[in-house]
C-alpha cells in the first residue's frame, strides 16, 4: 500500500517554505503527497509582501474532497491565518493523525496567523494533534511564557500538553550551543541533539522538519522514531543547503532521508 501524507499549509512561490517544501519533503520519504491551500504569500529569500487568506468554506471543501477519495495516514498543518481556518480544519479533520506546526511568523517577521487565532489554534485543533512542533518563539507566544533555555523548552511543552495535544516537540534552533529539540508526552521526555550550522540558509526549516515526521508517520513509523529521523534529515538539508537567493535561502529538499 502506497503511504499518502497530507498537508494543510499556506504557499511559497519562492519553493521554500509552506507546501512546496512540504510536498518535495513527502516525495524525498517516498511518500504520496497531498495538499490543501489555505493561504497565498508573496514572498521570496528576502521578504514576504503579501498575505492573501482563502475563504475558510473553500479550505473546507478541499479538505474534504481529498478525504473522501484519498484518505492520508497522516496529515500535517502549516500556515493557517484566521480563527475561521482553524476551525473549519479542525471539523474537516476528523481522526486523521495530525501534526501541527503552529506557524505565526514568517522566517521575515510577516504575521501568518491572526492575534485571535491563538485562542482558536490551542482549543480547537491542538487537542486533535498526534504531535505539535512549536520553536521557541511560538511556545514562548502559546504559552505566555519566556522560552530561553532548555529547562523553560521542557516546562513548555508540559504546559502545552495541557491543551491536549499527544506529544509536544519544542525545537531549540534559536538557542546557543547545540541545535536541541524535546519531545515530550505525559509519560516521556527524550532529547534530540544536533551540532549548530552556521548558516542563514535556514527558509522552510519548520516545514520541512515537520513534514519529514509526517511522512514518517505515514508509513507506519512510531512516533520517538519518526522525529530522530526527520530530525537527521533537517540537519543534513541545512548543513548541505544550495545557497540560493538573496536572503534567507531555502534548505536543501533533495537530502536522502536516513535508512536507519
Amino acid at each position: 500500500m502506497t503511504p499518502v501524507a497530507l498537508t494543510i499549509a499556506g504557499s511559497d512561490p519562492s519553493g521554500g517554505a509552506g507546501i512546496q517544501a512540504d510536498l518535495k519533503t513527502f516525495h524525498q520519504f517516498r511518500v504520496y503527497g497531498e495538499a490543501v491551500l489555505t493561504l497565498i504569500t508573496v514572498q521570496n529569500t528576502q521578504s514576504v509582501t503579501r498575505v492573501e487568506l482563502l475563504d475558510p468554506e473553500l479550505v473546507r471543501q478541499q479538505i474534504d474532497a481529498v478525504l473522501n477519495d484519498i484518505p492520508p495516514h497522516a496529515a500535517k498543518t502549516g500556515a493557517l491565518g484566521s480563527a475561521a481556518i482553524i476551525a473549519a480544519v479542525a471539523e474537516a479533520i476528523g481522526d486523521t493523525p495530525l501534526v501541527v506546526d503552529p506557524v505565526m511568523i514568517s522566517k521575515h517577521g510577516a504575521p501568518l496567523i491572526s492575534p485571535d487565532a491563538v485562542d482558536a489554534l490551542l482549543r480547537t485543533l491542538f487537542p486533535k494533534a498526534l504531535l505539535i512542533t512549536p520553536n521557541l518563539h511560538e511556545a514562548a507566544a502559546l504559552t505566555g511564557q519566556p522560552v530561553e533555555t532548555e529547562e523553560q523548552m521542557v516546562t513548555a511543552a508540559r504546559r502545552l500538553l495541557d491543551f491536549g495535544p499527544k506529544a509536544v516537540l519544542v525545537k531549540g534552533g534559536h538557542l546557543t550551543g547545540q541545535a536541541s529539540d524535546v519531545l515530550v508526552t505525559k509519560e516521556t521526555l527524550d532529547w534530540f541533539t544536533a551540532p549548530r550550522i552556521d548558516t542563514p540558509h535556514t527558509h522552510g526549516t519548520g516545514c520541512t522538519y515537520s513534514a519529514a515526521i509526517t511522512a514518517l508517520l505515514a508509513t507506519g513509523t512510531p512516533l520517538r522514531e519518526a522525529v530522530a529521523k526527520a530530525k537527521s534529515f533537517i540537519t543534513e538539508a541545512i548543513k548541505t543547503n544550495p545557497g540560493l537567493g538573496k536572503g534567507h535561502g531555502p534548505v536543501n529538499h533533495l537530502t536522502q532521508p536516513p535508512s536507519h
